[in-house]
């Protein structure tokens, strides 16, 4: 114990894509490991296990005192509730130790099926306050994933308020968007990364448009791309913080990086357990990079740097900077070398032109005034000759950045330690020998760390020994004798109660001890018992209400729209403003007009962010659009105080019509769908779900990327953060421009985290017919930078067509947007 905290409490959490990198995660000291099957998980693109291994997992995983959590970490659809079901069912009777889950309608099923089956929060429900945390608590979610986002200050404040176990990535990469808030990758590449299948448009080159003008960049182009996460150095900081699981990233990387972060930190959190006070050394560091990495960073867990957490000038692994070319030779390369390196590593060349190819290669030999060098360099100036035809001399520059992309030695290492036949790992066990004359010998055998014990005896009774007693050395020797076990028998752990001196033959002893070694053996590999209810997922389908009249709503971002809103027949409208000092203005105005008025919390909501709602409470509005857990649960907590009807918006990830119901029982008086359903998948949730309490959103520029990462500050700014930025997005717009030559705007909220928006708006237009005879209660249109004209041209379409005056088709092929509802391209099978 060290600081009051026991090293038992703090768990190494291990990814694992395949059998070699579970194998990995065990052999090198993880406490547990997150893994998928076929479907329904976040990385849709690894390997991935069967939903029939399930058994053999969780039965390996546990002979080693290891868990087993499944991740489920992606939004369920409608069609989907049966089939995530049987797998649910297959998970509890595997012992599966816990799901991860980020559909909340998911977590009302799995409560519906199994009162104490174990679940995780994922990092895809967006927890990142104290609020958020006490949200999951009447689910009876054992432990959440905080997002990458929140610091070391914020994650002991949530740890100290919501006192709920805190799992908190460590390790790999980061997406720059929050999780569960990117509609990028599906709505660009047809990949969504709430269904696992992210095409990291992140990682993609932009250039930065500033006022309409581009920005001379040099050579930063890959703008959005984060460099890898790393806190190995801050273990100590994370363990008293409150953290009690270390999660690494990476179920589509290699059983030898796995080997290797894992057993990185797990020397530093037994070197914190030790006391032993000194940071990773270089070589760990090197070792980390060499396995995977694009720089690295702390990420956000020391507070927010833009400058530090992106590099821009490329957005793969680069490995380890090996040094710089100094003079190009007739067969080589004369290089000032900076970290170690040998003959048989990878490298490559980086000109500092992100837009070309790189020439790269293992290298041949290492030369030292025309001498080959045996073994590794580490400082100084040598020749580097390449393999033949591995790499063209003449497209390499003095001046060009080397990195070490591989090292062969250093992961035929890592291979060694679970490329083995032998146990991974031993574990002591405890055995007290008793008799008497006459009598069987009873043994009893006691599992220490899993706590199990068994007993046997003899099939022969004990005889008077006329020499070589069962003395203790005798017992322990053969009793002890469990190589290829996973047991072991300390002389201390050994204790006898005999009556004399007294024999048994040898092979007795030998087939009992194997035979409780078989016995603790199963005992540890058998599955928990969870309970298990008979559930019909789709029971609770409501009866459908009738409506007459839906409502027309509009979402404006300034007040010229709201006004020019205002004086058009909508029946409702929201202000979505960068500036909280701005919505008594736009409460007053809309009232003026006679309309009612909902004002937007912010997507996202941080520890120290309830002054905020506050103000938002005290506007006045005749709504609140609620776009996080976090803000939910705030206003649901202060019913007295603040009655304020509220509205669920997109960001909550409604995708099923269990999670509409969920948030309809906390209090919501209508709910919008997420933007991941395309319209098959939309017809398919309002059929079964109450669609007159819910609001479709059939006209918006889509919100991309929502982001701590501040792209105003890191390129227009001296500064790092809010806090001394200068405030650059309050005197310029910024957008990005793609490779097919759109530029997408970014905006800014009042917490400074920015949306990239697409910069073609869409509409769903085309299937309101369809939508009304679903009896959709509630319509919105989402402006963004519109003129107010614009502003009323686009309502009085959208109000024709649903009098029926005029097509969908019209109203899209007028205003120039694109047919597509949500995310995702989709047709009606119906």
């Amino acid at each position: 114990m060290r600081n009051g905290i026991k090293r038992e409490d703090i768990e190494l959490l291990a990814p694992a894509g395949n059998w070699d990198c579970l194998k990995a995660a065990v052999a090198n000291g993880a406490n547990a490991v997150f893994f998928g099957v076929e479907k329904f998980n976040a990385r849709a693109r690894a390997e991935n296990f069967q939903m029939a291994e399930l058994p053999e997992i969780m039965s390996y995983l546990h002979m080693y005192g290891v868990k087993g959590f499944l991740t489920f970490n992606i939004l369920v659809f409608e069609n989907e509730l049966q089939d995530a079901q049987e797998l649910i069912d297959a998970c509890i009777n595997a012992g599966v130790d816990a799901v991860i889950v980020q559909d909340l309608g998911l977590v009302k099923l799995i409560r519906e099926m199994s009162p104490d089956f174990p679940i995780h929060g994922s990092t895809q429900m967006t927890i990142t306050s104290p609020e958020a945390v006490e949200f999951t608590k009447p689910f009876d979610i054992e432990r959440v994933v905080l997002g990458r986002e929140n610091s070391l200050k914020e994650i002991r404040k949530i740890g100290e308020k919501a006192k709920l176990p805190m799992e908190v990535f460590v390790h790999g990469a980061l997406c720059v968007s929050y999780s569960g808030q990117c509609l990028t990758s599906e709505m660009w590449g047809g990949r969504s990364a709430n269904r696992g299948e992210c095409a990291q448009a992140c990682r993609l080159p932009y250039d930065l448009m500033v006022d309409g003008v581009q920005k001379e960049m040099g050579n930063i182009a890959y703008l959005l791309s984060p460099k890898d996460l790393a806190a190995i150095e801050l273990v100590p900081e994370l363990i008293e913080a409150g953290v009690t699981s270390f999660k690494i990233e990476g179920r589509l990387k290699t059983p030898e990086y796995v080997a290797n972060v894992v057993s990185k930190y797990r020397a530093a959190i037994d070197r914190y357990f030790d006391g032993i006070d000194t940071p990773p050394n270089e070589q760990e560091i090197r070792e980390l990079q060499q396995s995977f990495s694009r720089g690295f960073t702390h990420g956000f867990l020391e507070g927010t740097n833009n400058k530090k957490l992106v590099d821009g000038s490329f957005p793969k692994s680069r490995g380890v900077y090996l040094g710089e070319v100094k003079k190009k030779l007739s067969h080589g390369l004369l290089v000032e070398i900076a970290s170690p390196v040998k003959r048989g590593d990878g490298i490559v060349f980086d000109a500092g032109d992100p837009t070309q190819k790189e020439e790269g290669g293992r290298i041949y030999d290492i030369l030292s005034r025309s001498k080959k060098v045996e073994g590794e360099v580490s400082k100084g100036l040598y020749e580097i000759v390449m393999g033949r035809n591995d790499v063209n001399l003449k497209r390499i520059n003095v001046g060009d950045r080397v990195w070490k992309t591989s090292d062969p030695e250093l992961d035929k290492r890592l291979r060694k330690t679970f490329e083995t036949e032998k146990p991974y790992h031993t574990f002591p066990i405890a055995v007290h020998a008793s008799g008497k004359l006459g009598e069987k010998l009873k043994l009893t055998w006691v599992d220490l760390q899993a706590q199990h014990a068994v007993t046997n005896q003899s099939q022969i009774p004990l005889e008077q020994a006329l020499k070589r007693p069962l003395t203790r050395e005798l017992l322990h020797d053969q009793l002890g004798r469990l190589g290829g076990t996973l047991f072991h028998l300390n002389q201390e752990d050994l204790t006898i109660e005999l009556d004399g001196e007294l024999i048994l033959p040898v092979s007795e002893l030998n087939r009992l001890r194997r035979e409780a070694a078989e016995q603790l053996l199963y005992l540890r590999s058998k599955p928990p018992v969870y309970q298990k209810r008979p559930v019909n997922a789709f029971a609770d389908i409501p009866r459908k209400k009738q409506v007459e009249k839906p409502l027309l709503t509009a979402l404006c971002r300034s007040l010229e729209q709201l006004e020019a809103a205002a004086q058009t027949d909508v029946d409702f409208l929201y202000a979505d403003f960068e500036f909280v000092k701005q919505y008594p203005d736009a409460v007053k105005l809309a009232h003026r007009y006679n309309k009612k008025i909902g004002i937007a919390t912010m997507r996202i909501h941080m520890p120290d962010e309830n002054g905020v709602l506050a103000l938002i409470a005290k506007s006045n509005p005749d709504a609140i659009l609620v776009r996080n857990t976090g803000a939910l649960y705030y206003y649901m907590s202060r019913r007295d105080e603040i009655n304020i009807p509220l509205i669920g918006d997109f960001s909550l990830n409604i995708a099923n019509h269990k999670a509409v119901e969920l948030f309809l029982d906390c209090g919501l008086e209508r709910v919008t769908p997420s933007y991941d359903l395309n319209i098959q998948q939309m017809v398919d949730l309002l059929e079964n779900a109450d669609a007159a309490q819910m609001e479709l959103v059939i006209h918006q520029h889509m919100p991309m990327f929502h982001t701590e990462h501040c792209v105003y500050c890191t390129f227009l700014s001296e500064g790092t953060d809010h806090t001394n930025c200068g405030t650059p997005c309050e005197t310029s717009r910024v957008s990005l421009k793609d490779r097919v030559g759109f530029s997408h705007p970014v905006r800014v909220d009042t917490g400074c985290r920015n949306t990239v928006y697409n910069a073609i708006d869409q509409s769903g237009a085309e299937y309101l017919k369809e939508f009304r005879s679903l009896q959709v209660g509630s319509y919105r249109i989402e402006f963004l930078e519109e003129e107010p004209e614009r502003v009323q041209e686009v309502i009085s379409l959208y109000r024709q067509a649903l009098r029926g005056e005029i097509s969908g088709t019209h109203v899209w092929r007028t205003l120039k947007a694109t047919n597509q509802l949500g995310v995702t391209r989709g047709q009606l099978t119906k």
